[in-house]
């Protein structure tokens, strides 16, 4: 009877400090974790492989304009934990590795260069003449791909900003966003759910790690926070990479850095530093959890209120 009514006594313990922790995590600052360009190369997917076998609530926005896609679909069918987003494409940035509009390129000829390739950056394709309607084909035709993929898709963003950049892109993408039931991501001077933004892409690669950590450190209480990484493990494709819209990310005489700083900001994410800041520092959640019970049939950006 005794060891009966001691068990019982652990029981209401453990309950109990079950239901501290969840006020303590409900007390904490949210931070969601958005790794982005998922689907672009093999590097990219399995870098995410590596953080979504963590366990850790992340949320990827995979192009699925990109060659490798259905690989990362593969990947993403066996981690819930990753909620799934359209990172809406419209450019094709790299030196020598392209790719092009699901619709083809006689579809929406203003979207694509001479070659039938999206530009190769932001300034190209506003000075290509791009016609709206043919931007709602082919985004349409993303979101179609990705639905029909199988994966639970919880929004869209804007790949490079483009989708966010203008009011009249803007209103396509809540467009599209209400027409497939989709929350939208932000970018840094456009939100819908009032988180904060911060991504790591312009750091240098020496200050990467401890900026990352340092700002996580200190999250805005009373909002979402958002960090949005880019990250790869090493290969030979993806370093010899050249970013042709930045030249942050080559170096002086050209070499490529790209594949450095995916590098450097995975093996942050992955840190025993990052580790132990979790439920301590931060609440790490996914847009999954984050628009549980919020009514998204109407996204209105949180800088026009």
């Amino acid at each position: 009877m005794r060891k009966i009514f001691a068990h019982f006594i652990i029981l209401i313990m453990i309950a109990c400090a079950g239901k501290l922790s969840a006020q303590q995590n409900n007390n904490l600052p949210k931070l969601l974790i958005r790794l982005d360009d998922i689907g672009m190369n093999h590097s990219v997917n399995m870098a995410m492989l590596k953080a979504a076998k963590t366990g850790m609530p992340l949320s990827a926005s995979v192009q699925f304009a990109c060659p490798w896609y259905q690989e990362a679909v593969e990947i993403l069918k066996q981690y819930p934990n990753v909620s799934v987003g359209v990172h809406l494409t419209l450019t094709s940035e790299w030196k020598n590795y392209r790719w092009g509009p699901v619709t083809g390129r006689t579809a929406v000829p203003s979207l694509v260069d001479s070659n039938g390739y999206f530009p190769q950056s932001t300034r190209a394709f506003g000075k290509n003449a791009y016609k709206v309607s043919e931007i709602e084909t082919e985004l349409s035709a993303q979101i179609e791909r990705a639905i029909g993929s199988g994966l639970k898709i919880t929004y869209i963003d804007p790949h490079m900003g483009i989708m966010l950049s203008t009011p009249e892109l803007r209103a396509l993408t809540e467009k599209l966003a209400h027409k497939y039931h989709l929350a939208i991501s932000p970018l840094s001077s456009v939100t819908y759910f009032g988180e904060t933004y911060k991504e790591m892409w312009g750091e240098p690669i020496a200050t990467k790690k401890d900026a990352f950590l340092n700002y996580i450190s200190k999250l805005n209480p009373d909002k979402p926070n958002l960090m949005v990484l880019h990250t790869a493990t090493p290969s030979p494709e993806m370093d010899v990479l050249v970013d042709m819209n930045s030249n942050m990310m080559n170096s002086k005489d050209g070499k490529p850095l790209t594949s450095i700083h995916r590098q450097t900001e995975l093996n942050a994410l992955l840190s025993p530093e990052f580790a132990a800041m979790i439920n301590k520092k931060f609440q790490l959640i996914n847009y999954q959890q984050l628009l549980a019970g919020k009514d998204i049939s109407v996204l209105k950006a949180v800088d026009d209120k």
